[in-house]
């Protein structure tokens, strides 16, 4: 008995040295303001500064949205508008208003409510399919309740946790993977957006900027901002992406003010992409908020019939549920706030948040709203909590009454940073088990889908149904989870979708 107790003593009295050693232990800083406490500024790791810098680089890199979206959807006549099959336009002014309302209150709400450093504003995925497909069947109002539909879709699949079990039910290697591929994909995005890859006329897919080599001005602009930020970054320079943000944008504007090169056109394709980095104008104007509740909830069922509309809302649902899934899967990651299985803090919460944004898009005339792989530049610069989405948000909404100003910063600098934070995303590569085939296969192919489709819900797909396939075929079909089926399943009708829907018009 009395070793026993003595053993007792070892292990529940700790020794004086061991005491000493636990008290010099360094403790982080106890919060001293209530944003502190109320984003837990501190226990993540962060500070404040960190989080208004990483909301203005998030801002600064999605921008673009508040310019692009209105140029996708609208227009300043019919002329120069895609028009509905009722021959019914947007204009562009509109667009741009809503564009930024829905942007800055949704981001807003999703840091207040989620407590994660997430943008939120119109899906370009979305939106160009709206454009382009959508509106040849039935009108933009009629388009827009289509929308509203799918937001309500998703915040039920959140409410009733299906999203959630669906999270869970991706194994990490899955998730880390995602993650990988989102951030090759945004490196993507950003050389052809600055012109670094271009499409060729025949031969390759791509091929470095025009014949090979690099013979644009902007493009150079780009090479000099992606070395600078990346420099900025190694040295561990604080605002590292912000001020190479800036910086770039000062160069962009004096290159412009010496050379004149002016936008981007088929006659001018040496020009500035989407913005030319001149501040003319006026510097405010008032928004119109003039498409807010135009939208036809129910309008697209009696003009093509329930099944036609059903496949379109079927479209939209898989669209925006696995986008969003996959971009946050990859942002809480980089984050630093993701668990060893790849949830996150107030998960359900984040779901429900992102599936109104979608609601609060086709309720504006806007498209749908979603989180963006942007928001990986201002979690780059060290943002880690909902403060960063506040920010951001409330840029957004001055978005609204400061155009101009928006549209200062070029895409070839906003590209800068995508190809940086890119970069930054590639780290998670190491979570992968290469040596197991079962696991390299689907996640190879789930990593080189998203670039190479332009889709980070394609890339999704593939990896979940080569997973499941594979796993299965190889005497593992219990570790296949049964919603990996399911999904796998949904996915195998979203990209039949063509075929069905000639079958269903036939």
């Amino acid at each position: 008995m009395t070793i026993l107790d003595n053993s007792h003593e070892e292990h529940s009295a700790p020794s004086i040295r061991t005491q000493k050693r636990a008290n010099t232990t360094p403790q982080p800083p106890a919060p001293d303001s209530f944003l502190d406490r109320f984003f837990q500024i501190t226990q993540r790791g962060s500070t404040l500064a960190r989080e208004f810098r990483g909301g203005l680089v998030t801002f600064f890199t999605m921008a673009y949205i508040v310019i692009l979206n209105p140029l996708i959807l609208g227009g300043f006549s019919a002329d120069n508008a895609p028009t509905d099959v009722a021959g019914g336009w947007l204009s562009a002014a509109q667009v741009g208003a809503v564009t930024g309302l829905t942007a800055g209150v949704m981001t807003i709400l999703f840091g207040l409510i989620a407590n994660l450093p997430f943008g939120l504003a119109a899906g370009l995925g979305i939106n160009s399919f709206l454009a382009v497909s959508v509106i040849q069947e039935v009108t933009w109002a009629e388009a827009m309740g289509l929308v509203v539909i799918n937001g309500i879709l998703i915040v039920l699949f959140g409410i009733t946790g299906a999203r959630t079990a669906i999270f869970r039910a991706v194994p990490k290697e899955l998730k880390a993977a995602i993650t990988v591929g989102i951030g090759l994909f945004i490196a993507f995005i950003g050389f052809v957006d600055s012109g670094f890859v271009k499409a060729t006329a025949g031969g390759p897919p791509v091929q470095l900027g025009n014949g090979g080599s690099i013979t644009s001005i902007p493009t150079l602009v780009f090479i000099v901002g992606l070395l600078a930020m990346g420099i900025l970054v190694a040295r561990k320079v604080q605002g590292g992406l912000l001020i190479g943000i800036v910086a770039t944008t000062f160069l962009a504007a004096i290159v412009e003010a010496i050379l004149h090169l002016g936008p981007a056109s088929a006659t001018n394709p040496g020009g500035w992409h989407l913005n030319t980095p001149v501040l003319s104008g006026q510097l405010v104007s008032a928004p119109d908020l003039g498409l807010v509740g135009q939208f036809d909830l129910f309008g697209a069922f009696g003009r093509i019939g329930g099944l036609a509309a059903t496949m379109l809302v079927f479209t939209l649902v898989f669209t925006n549920f696995f986008d969003a899934m996959g971009t946050m899967t990859g942002l809480a990651k980089s984050a630093g706030v993701a668990h060893k299985d790849g949830t996150f803090p107030r998960l359900k919460s984040a779901f429900i948040v992102e599936g109104f944004g979608a609601i609060a898009g086709g309720a504006t005339s806007g498209s749908s709203n979603t989180v963006y792989i942007d928001s990986a530049a201002g979690i780059g610069e060290g943002a880690r909590t909902g403060l960063a989405s506040v920010v951001t948000g409330v840029l957004f909404l001055g978005s609204m009454f400061l155009t101009p100003l928006t549209s200062v910063v070029p895409l070839e600098v906003a590209a800068a940073a995508l190809v940086v934070v890119g970069a930054m995303m590639m780290a998670q590569i190491r979570e992968i088990k290469f040596s197991k085939f079962t696991v390299a296969l689907p996640a190879f192919l789930t990593i080189v889908t998203m670039p190479l489709s332009y889709s980070i819900a394609n890339g999704i797909g593939v990896g979940f149904i080569s997973w499941a396939i594979i796993g299965a075929a190889s005497g593992k079909a219990k570790k296949v989870h049964p919603l990996m089926w399911v999904v796998s399943a949904g996915f195998l009708v979203y990209f039949a979708r063509g075929p069905i829907n000639l079958l269903l018009g036939a």
